[in-house]
């Protein structure tokens, strides 16, 4: 992990405008050896000048001291440094000066400019320096020395100094560059995770709506009709025998209808083979994890679609279980009857048999007309009742109401890009309207 923001301006805390302190430990001790130089070297000045000598170490002195400042102005440091060469001062001062300049943010025509201003400073100092020790007699070389001492102890004090000082400056901006980017991406992957446990969570509601909708679906209808046919089999079973056996066989047959659909998806649930193989990076706890149930609730659905259906071609089916359930049902098709994707055959059968199970619990009794159309690019379905002949017959059946048929319809319609309406009529029925594209 990087240190970023506040924490590394607190970790780097340091005196004045050092950023640590060690680099103020270390500028101190420069300034103090180039004060020391330059007060050392103020003394041949003083007498070369005719000035007391005191005062020549006090000028150099003071002039050493401005290394300490390298680090705020070092555009001052080289200025002070390049004004005491024909003294032949600050050395030092000179050399971290130039390196300080450099490997700073600063501008290279800058840099350059004063690179060049000491390189004849030294130049034309060492020249004059040199000559006149060769005219005293100190000095026996040859005419060709002069330049050659001058070249080189400029060359000496000016270009290393300033390379070191531009690789060092251009390393530091890279590590710089690459903290920030570090910084970055670490930030990125923090929205990143954040964003997939987002995405986690409301694919965990996803499949919690999900495994909800299809076990509605899947029982809802057949065990509404069962209490139907229970109720009439209570209400018979004295008067007519023989219709109390045959809604007593009704009643069975869609109790094992019920069992076996809700078999065969808990079957799925259980398993786990539909999704066995996609949740591996999945973690693993004592419960069933919920990615894992909701794959294996998407495989059940559409098990049990390909298997069992249910498709259109089973909806004259559907609407005599419920005529067998004393309701009466008009059934009216248009357009050529073609068959559908899976999923639109299977959410348009689940929107009728959501919308006769819901007659069956609020409007018992109640003429019910199913209208389903065959068109060129949708298909469309309506399912409208009229009012129930008696008002308190939703309640004699003892049928609860979830409150989510409705919800779950429309979920499944949306889904596939279709248009879902319901509400009361103006006779006082109901109406359930949907339209769903054939692609």
């Amino acid at each position: 992990m990087t240190t970023t923001g506040a924490d590394r301006a607190t970790a780097l805390a340091g005196p004045w405008w050092w950023s640590r302190w060690r680099s103020a430990v270390l500028d101190g001790g420069l300034a103090l050896v180039s004060a020391l130089e330059c007060g050392a070297e103020g003394i041949p000045f003083a007498r070369d000048a005719g000035v007391p000598v005191s005062a020549g170490i006090v000028f150099g002195l003071l002039a050493g001291s401005v290394l300490l400042l390298r680090r705020k102005w070092p555009i001052a440091v080289v200025l002070v440094s390049i004004a005491i060469t024909p003294a032949q001062m600050g050395f030092l001062m000179g050399i971290v000066g130039l390196y300080t300049l450099a490997a700073a943010e600063v501008p290279r025509r800058i840099i350059v400019a004063l690179s060049g201003m000491t390189f004849l400073g030294t130049l034309i100092v060492t020249f004059v320096r040199v000559r006149q020790s060769m005219a005293r007699g100190d000095l026996t070389m040859g005419d060709w020395f002069v330049p050659f001492a001058a070249l080189a102890t400029s060359l000496g004090l000016t270009a290393p100094p300033v390379l070191l000082g531009l690789y060092v400056g251009a390393r530091r901006r890279l590590m710089e560059s690459l903290r920030e980017r570090a910084d970055s991406l670490e930030r990125e992957l923090q929205l990143l995770a954040e964003r997939a446990e987002e995405r986690a969570e409301w694919a965990r509601s996803e499949e919690r709506t999900r495994i909800a909708r299809e076990m509605h679906d899947v029982v809802a209808h057949r065990v509404s009709l069962m209490v139907v046919h229970a109720a009439a089999l209570q209400a018979v079973a004295r008067k007519d025998p023989e219709k109390a056996v045959k809604n007593a066989a009704l009643v069975g047959d869609m109790g094992r209808q019920a069992l076996t659909e809700l078999r065969e998806m808990l079957g799925v649930l259980r398993s786990g083979d539909g999704g066995r193989g996609r949740t591996t990076s999945v973690s693993v706890s004592a419960a069933v994890p919920l990615a894992a149930v909701g794959v294996a609730a998407a495989a059940a659905a559409s098990r049990v679609a390909e298997e069992e259906g249910p498709y259109l071609s089973e909806l004259e089916e559907l609407i005599g279980q419920s005529a067998a359930a004393g309701m009466v049902v008009d059934l009216s098709v248009e357009g050529d009857v073609r068959s559908y994707e899976v999923a639109v055959e299977q959410t348009a059968y689940r929107v009728v048999q959501e919308a006769l199970t819901n007659v069956h619990k609020h409007a018992a009794g109640a003429k019910t007309h199913v209208r389903l159309a065959h068109r060129v690019a949708e298909i469309a379905m309506q399912v409208e009742n009229e009012p129930p002949p008696e008002p308190a017959s939703a309640a004699s059946a003892g049928l609860p109401s979830g409150g989510n048929g409705l919800v779950g319809m429309r979920e499944r319609v949306l889904g596939l890009g279709g248009v879902f309406v319901s509400g009361p009529t103006d006779a006082g029925g109901f109406r359930v309207s949907a339209v769903i594209p054939a692609v």
